[in-house]
């Protein structure tokens, strides 16, 4: 493509999103550029002292129906339009006294700001724009003679075309794809308001290009996804190499597992399944927990925590060959101390950090879309069905193991002593076999630790192992056509065993 710039002689703004606005009309007008505007965007200008010129006066029709039509109108579009390289369409416009429109600048109403907030339908509906798109949609089209700009954040680059001679296909060219993924995103949010959601869409803009995806044979890219919450996509990397496809992984699902907790924890992840998790007073604390769970396992592992990261927990972590630190905040002192790690990831969350609460996965056809997992049963509501209940340090212990074992792959079995799990078992494809890896891990440690169970045990034989390792409280959600064998056999083991009524399959 040509790198060849064009001057605008004459650019149309209607914008909802006044950011940046009299710095770029103070732009135009300083070189030369006629200004055409509508309503409140046509005031913000004026009340600055630039002069603007109303789309009525472009097109002899006053705004009708409550500032419905306004914009809709060949002067208006003819002018976006016309292909300025045929000479038949600018013969046309002269004839029409149309002049040609070379910027738009426009940004839609506040639709989906609109529908949080509460507002009733006819706000709601006031606030689907028409105009507005359809202005995008043909700057777009035409790109090669016409700027489309929808975001504030590209106004700077505007400005700079000013003085550089215009802007370039190129710029034209991607800022187009910038405008249609806009009115996409928009139509999608009006679509699911209408259908109450069952209309589903997402869309999102790509922040980076990895250099290949779970192999180096497959190409990757990470996207920011529109109107999601804040979160990993959008994370800040301090320091290191750049993140992989793999590192984003396993980074997703040490949050998820650190967030899970209310106190300071930290969670310790080697492909999607934590090899440690433990909560503490502190960050250091629940770190050096967590690794002692399978410091085997953790080495080359991502770290993530729900708290700010002090000097003390990153001086316990650089030692330990780490690819990922991942956290809400990290003190000066404690990057410091990673700065001595140049190749180690610090990752620093969004601000606003939140988890997302619904899951999308793709198949074959289509995705599966569900409501997060985020819900645990409370202790008051478990159901004792074994043995005696257990004293309030052991039913601690077992409240940690349950949330801890939510974010293991299923099947999943997790021992847990005090707040830090000891031994996990993970992914097996029978129950059995999780019991015997998670009491293999765990070793002496198995012996007084609690255990907890995503599913139910389907046969005795699963509990009978974690009953031989000494393991003394089981908290499992119950529901298998052999809960009595089960039972019966934590009874003859002595051992508590509760249920929740609830199970958390990851898989």
């Amino acid at each position: 493509m040509t790198t060849k710039r064009t001057m605008p002689r004459r650019v149309l703004i209607s914008v909802s999103d006044k950011t940046g606005l009299v710095e770029l009309g103070s732009a135009l007008r300083a070189a030369g550029v006629e200004i055409v505007s509508t309503g409140s965007t046509a005031t913000t200008l004026r009340d600055a002292g630039i002069n603007v010129r109303d789309v009525s006066s472009v097109t002899g029709f006053k705004e009708a129906l409550d500032g419905r039509v306004k914009t809709l109108h060949p002067s208006i579009h003819g002018g976006i339009l016309a292909d300025l390289g045929k000479d038949d369409h600018v013969q046309q416009l002269q004839d029409l006294g149309i002049e040609p429109i070379n910027w738009v600048v426009v940004n839609l109403y506040p639709f989906v700001q609109t529908v949080a907030s509460g507002a009733g339908d006819n706000d709601v509906i006031e606030q689907i724009d028409i105009g507005g798109p359809a202005m995008v949609r043909a700057a777009a089209k035409n790109f090669a003679h016409v700027a489309i700009v929808v975001s504030p954040e590209r106004y700077p680059d505007l400005i700079d075309s000013l003085a550089d001679g215009g802007t370039t296909l190129e710029q034209r060219r991607e800022w187009a794809a910038a405008a249609y993924r806009h009115t996409a995103e928009y139509d999608a949010a009006v679509a699911s308001w209408f259908s109450g959601d069952q209309w589903a869409s997402s869309q999102g803009s790509r922040q980076a290009t990895l250099r290949y995806g779970e192999n180096s044979h497959q190409s990757a890219s990470v996207y920011h996804k529109t109107g999601g919450a804040p979160g990993l996509a959008g994370a800040r990397i301090i320091q290191g190499k750049e993140m992989s496809y793999n590192n984003y992984l396993d980074a997703d699902a040490a949050i998820r597992a650190a967030y899970d907790h209310s106190d300071p924890a930290v969670a310790i992840i080697k492909h999607q399944n934590p090899c440690g998790i433990a909560t503490a007073s502190s960050v250091h604390e629940a770190h050096q927990a967590a690794h002692a769970c399978d410091p085997v396992s953790a080495f080359g592992g991502v770290i993530a925590s729900n708290r700010a990261i002090d000097t003390e927990t990153a001086t316990s972590i650089i030692d330990i060959f780490t690819e990922v630190v991942i956290a809400p905040g990290f003190s000066p002192e404690a990057l410091d101390v990673f700065h001595a790690k140049a190749n180690l990831r610090v990752v620093q969350l969004p601000s606003d950090f939140a988890l997302e609460s619904t899951e999308w996965r793709h198949i074959s056809g289509g995705f599966l879309v569900q409501d997060a997992d985020r819900h645990f049963a409370e202790m008051s509501s478990w159901k004792l069905v074994a043995g005696d209940m257990p004293g309030p340090e052991l039913m601690a212990s077992l409240a940690f193991a349950w949330r801890a074992v939510r974010s293991v792959k299923s099947n999943a079995i997790l021992l847990a002593q005090g707040t830090a799990s000891v031994g996990i078992g993970m992914g097996q494809v029978n129950r059995v076999d999780s019991c015997h890896l998670a009491v293999s891990r765990a070793g002496a440690r198995a012996a007084g630790s609690v255990a907890a169970s995503d599913a139910f045990f389907p046969f005795a034989d699963g509990l009978q192992v974690l009953i031989d390792a000494g393991v003394t409280a089981v908290v499992q959600p119950g529901g298998s056509v052999r809960d009595d064998e089960v039972i019966a056999a934590a009874e003859g083991g002595g051992i508590a065993m509760l249920f929740t009524g609830e199970r958390h399959f990851f898989h």
